[in-house]
């Protein structure tokens, strides 16, 4: 039946079978330009191009499986023809098993679908006065940053409304072979191809180009670039725009320069541009929190040598007297306070006075980023002619495919259909949100997996180390059991991490299908929320951990709380866990960027290197433009998705714990200056053009953003309450250092480390041996915890503000742990209503839209109307001009004598 039905349906368009088995003699008369972007004619343009493997010419020819394959192929294809599209089948030149079907959209299919698509399209010139910049008298300065015009020269401007066929006259139609645009034809025949069936079984219709792709039924299908992105095309016609971006955006000696986005969008697309803009403006905002956040850490570079904490840590005679309990139950030893000299040095470079400041200053600058983003994104949407796109987007292929269910729409009483009942929709629904809290706890569970790890090794770091009590080796001055465990859990974690990473990206593609969204816009917000989360949890758990779990809830050394019930908890350094968070935000936020730059680069480049190995040794430059785009990489179906997340990610990271990691910002900014070019020379060099498509702003992922921003105060006013040492040694500074509680006729931060160390009896250890009690360090004797038949005179100490044993309420916390709960509480409440107030007053003092944009976008509409209805005035005039002469010519006749 289909056969025959082809055979009807190609009557007078000939058949495809037998173009495959013709190498055309026309290709040999544009052999010295194989950048032609059209037909063997030379006429029509090729808009899009689909490719499979001819069964025929397999090695191994399953009979069966290729026949299916065929007829489902020529249905489709004689379905393109009758939708009105034209198709020319050529034979690889380097492969004879491939063979390249061109599709070209005639001018009456392009009207016809720009219509059904509501595509905006120019009626007139733009002759809108722009308003001059505040910056204009810098033009000197920024001149060469700019792009060079005389290189890539602006587009004109024109006033756009949806296209009508019926008011074909009222458009600025000068020329129709360039009136739709190379992006805008792709497009639309992308639409078509996305909506022809191919088969229809049980009632249930299969088509779209996707699913036979993915099936195998043709290997790729994609819109061709223009022209080599190396050197310019011998089609003087050609506009060589891939050629252009290369040279003024992707190529290294034009990193300093700034993005050609109208080029950019006019040759990828609204979606790829917004994208590129989005991540500019970000990278240009981290410029100013990279200076403020090297300025704060400067601070704490200048300051360390009045770290008075730290040097009482140092000192002999301070921290190399006070003894230490053992941080774990058997294997550890008791240890001397100067053991962490050089972390509590560290620790000085990021636990300052500037670190709160720069907090603060993180939380307004969140704000700021935010809201001059969505004002530049409104600015884009009216350059680019966005402003009313929810209007025009269309429901998915895979919806569409899926709506068997009738029922009366409640607005216009007329049947619609739909994939599913509400019940059905329900049951979806709760079963992708069970499928998402499971995969949430499973992460969860590897977390836990790392602390268990945590814990353990910890015990095998304090028996295998150096100990030298008075922590004089080497090894020990540097590599402390804690710094050793964190940075092995942390490139652990790391690991972890990425292989999460590919399983998470698969079961999160699988349950967005199963929801079954209705637009695309719906499907990918849906896919990044769920994406997001599973990352969220993914990336950001051990952070937490170490931030607010970590030596929070670990009792004293008499009684200890144990995890699971076997793992004592672990405990932080006198100086707090501060300095074990930024090492995991260094090696994390670090390694990934490097991971995905390298992944980015290499995983291409190797990949169409191994392409063109297959092939004849040097056939690839002598092969047409469709060959050529074929050997490269696809781009996938998310597209951008995973930059996209890749930078939210990198976002978090530069806001949620920013204030344990001043320089955050400025590994970002290098990043992203790099990501920047490493993107567009990915998609310019590597990737085959995608196809175009509309985006209004950056989707589901500005409100991920402003609910980061949200939590990031939260975050960052208790890493420095609970995280750091700040709070303990202001109450210290302000109360516990003078009389009455302290010692001291000033305020002064002396003795602070004696202050928060407790005092410990070592016959109150709850285990006991009958071993050897004794071991020797050196020139120091003295006992393990378990071994105290000899040695219940010892008193050590701990990190914890509680009452000394022989106190009546020993081992209670004292009262200036109260005064430090009380301050830290305080201060967590009045810094997140300060930040919170002025993130309010910013967000209501900045427009999301500003008053210049608003101006022209009213105007713009208001002449669009104006323009449209006096094209129809004059459009009625003239017919009834026309009626009326025809009504005068039959009066005439009527009263005409007989005579005459």
């Amino acid at each position: 039946v289909l056969e025959n039905l082809e055979q009807t349906i190609v009557s007078g368009f000939g058949s495809l079978e037998s173009q495959q088995d013709f190498r055309t003699p026309e290709f040999e008369e544009f052999n010295g330009k194989l950048d032609s972007l059209f037909f063997n004619d030379g006429q029509r343009r090729i808009d899009f191009v689909l490719v499979y493997e001819d069964e025929s010419r397999k090695e191994t020819n399953k009979k069966g499986s290729n026949e299916k394959q065929r007829r489902k192929r020529r249905a489709y294809e004689s379905n393109l023809i009758c939708d009105g599209l034209q198709l020319e089948a050529t034979r690889s030149l380097l492969d004879d098993k491939l063979v390249f079907v061109k599709v070209h959209a005639p001018w009456e299919v392009l009207c016809t679908y720009a219509e059904i698509m509501h595509i905006k399209l120019p009626l007139k010139p733009n002759d809108l006065k722009t308003r001059s910049s505040a910056f204009d008298n810098f033009n000197w300065f920024t001149k060469v940053l700019q792009v060079d015009e005389s290189i890539i020269k602006p587009e004109q401007e024109f006033f756009t409304a949806p296209f009508e066929k019926n008011r074909m006259n009222d458009f600025y139609i000068q020329d129709r072979d360039t009136f739709f645009n190379p992006a805008t034809r792709s497009r639309i025949v992308h639409f078509i191809l996305s909506r022809i069936k191919y088969q229809v079984r049980d009632n249930v219709k299969k088509f779209g180009i996707n699913k036979l792709v993915s099936s195998g039924i043709y290997k790729a299908a994609f819109p061709l670039h223009d022209c080599n992105f190396s050197s310019p095309s011998e089609d003087l016609s050609c506009p060589n725009e891939r050629y252009l971006l290369y040279r003024e955006w992707a190529h290294p000696r034009s990193m300093y320069k700034k993005q050609p986005l109208d080029l950019i969008r006019k040759y990828y697309g609204e979606k790829i541009g917004i994208y590129f803009a989005w991540l500019g403006y970000y990278t240009q905002m981290l410029l100013l929190a990279a200076v403020v956040g090297v300025a704060c850490f400067l601070y704490g570079y200048f300051n360390q040598n009045n770290c008075t904490w730290s040097k009482e840590v140092c000192d002999p005679d301070i921290g190399g007297k006070i003894i230490m309990c053992p941080q774990c139950d058997k294997l550890c030893p008791f240890w001397k306070l100067n053991v962490t000299c050089e972390s509590s040095k560290k620790l000085c470079l990021f636990d300052s006075f500037g670190t709160l400041v720069f907090a603060v200053f993180m939380g307004v600058w969140v704000t700021l980023f935010l809201e001059f983003w969505k004002r530049r994104q409104a600015e884009l949407e009216y350059e680019w002619d966005t402003v009313e796109l929810q209007q025009e987007e269309q429901a998915r292929p895979e919806y569409e495919a899926r709506c068997t269910h009738v029922v009366i729409n409640e607005i216009t009483q007329e049947e619609e259909r739909i994939p599913f009942t509400t019940w059905g929709k329900c049951i979806r629904i709760t079963l992708c949100a069970s499928a998402v809290f499971f995969w949430i706890l499973l992460i969860i569970a590897s977390v836990i997996g790392i602390i268990v790890y945590r814990l353990s090794v910890f015990i095998v770091f304090s028996a295998k180390l150096p100990k030298n009590l008075n922590g004089t080796d080497p090894i020990q001055k540097y590599l402390t059991p804690q710094m050793a465990t964190s940075i092995t859990a942390s490139l652990i974690s790391f690991i972890i991490i990425m292989i999460l990473n590919i399983i998470y990206e698969k079961v999160a593609i699988m349950i967005t299908n199963f929801e079954l969204p209705r637009t695309q816009t719906d499907y990918e917000n849906s896919l990044t929320m769920k994406m997001f989360l599973f990352q969220f949890v993914n990336y950001y758990s051990s952070c937490f951990y170490i931030a607010f779990f970590k030596g929070k809830f670990v009792g004293y050394p008499g009684d200890p709380v144990y995890w699971l019930g076997k793992y004592r908890n672990e405990e932080c350094d006198p100086g707090g866990c501060l300095l074990e968070l930024t090492t995991q935000l260094i090696i994390i936020m670090g390694g990934k960027a490097i991971w995905n730059n390298i992944q980015e680069v290499l995983l291409p480049w190797v990949m169409n290197l191994i392409g063109r190995c297959r092939t004849v040794s040097g056939a690839e430059k002598k092969a047409p433009r469709w060959e050529q785009d074929y050997h490269l990489q696809p781009m996938g179906k998310l597209g951008l998705f995973y930059e996209y997340l890749e930078m939210i990610i990198q976002f978090g990271f530069v806001t949620l714990f920013v204030a344990s990691f001043p320089l955050a910002p400025l590994l970002a900014l290098v990043n992203n200056i790099l990501e920047i070019r490493v993107d567009a020379w990915k998609l310019t060099t590597q990737y085959r053009r995608m196809v175009p498509e509309k985006a209004q702003d950056i989707g589901a992922w500005q409100p991920i953003m402003q609910g980061i921003a949200i939590l990031a105060v939260v975050t960052n006013a208790m890493i420095i309450a609970f995280t750091s040492d700040m709070i303990p040694r202001l109450v210290y500074y302000w109360s516990f250092s003078v009389p009455p509680y302290g010692d001291h006729p000033h305020y002064t931060m002396q003795g602070y480390i004696n202050n928060t160390l407790s005092y410990f009896n070592v016959a109150d250890f709850k285990s006991k041996s009958k071993e050897n009690p004794y071991t020797e360090l050196g020139d120091y004797t003295t006992c393990r915890q378990n071994y105290l038949l000899k040695c219940l005179h010892l008193i050590s100490r701990y990190r914890d503000f509680r009452y000394p044993p022989g106190h009546p309420q020993e081992y209670k916390h004292n009262i200036y742990y109260w005064h430090v709960i009380a301050a830290k509480l305080a201060f967590i409440i009045v810094m997140e209503h300060i930040i919170y107030s002025v993130k309010f007053f910013i967000s209501y003092a900045i427009p999301d839209v500003s008053k210049s944009t608003k101006s022209k976008i009213r105007r713009e509409k208001y002449l669009t109307q104006k323009l449209l209805h006096e094209n129809h005035l004059k459009d009625m005039t003239k017919n009834m001009g026309v009626i009326a002469e025809r009504m005068i010519a039959v009066v005439d006749n009527n009263i005409r004598p007989k005579s005459d």
